[in-house]
């Protein structure tokens, strides 16, 4: 009796850690899928843009998800940006609207405060393909 109790419960076991895995594999998939849709979307690279959101001081202004140090409340943040109708309120939240914002906020919109920090298209469509990420 002993033996088969130890065997149902290893099977018990066994259960759980599958349904672990299944899990993890599926999240997993969904985060390759989200970066290759916003990759699709922007003609950018979710990881250069994140790197790029760094080096160009992003995280001094807003808060982003996916970045710990990037949690400043001058501008808005950015959680969920993806799934927002419009971008500062102002333009329609398409990939080349926002790829245009990046660029030159005070070009599409004189009163920002968001400065122009001169980022390359690469960058801003990097940049971009990134925050698509955030939905």
């Amino acid at each position: 009796m002993k033996e088969r109790l130890k065997a149902a419960d290893l099977l018990k076991a066994l259960a759980a850690c599958a349904v672990v895995a299944c899990a993890l594999a599926v999240s997993a998939c969904g985060v390759g899928e989200a970066e290759r849709a916003a990759a699709e979307m922007t003609g950018g690279d979710p990881a250069r843009g994140r790197a790029k959101i760094r080096q160009h001081g992003c995280a001094s202004c807003h808060t982003i998800p996916g970045l710990s140090e990037a949690d400043a409340l001058v501008g808005p943040p950015l959680t969920r940006v993806a799934s927002r109708t419009y971008i500062a309120g102002v333009m329609t939240n398409t990939p080349d609207n926002m790829i245009r914002w990046l660029q030159n906020p005070p070009g599409v919109d004189r009163l920002t405060a968001m400065p122009n920090l001169g980022l390359s298209e690469p960058d801003a469509r990097d940049i971009a393909s990134y925050l698509y990420t955030l939905k």
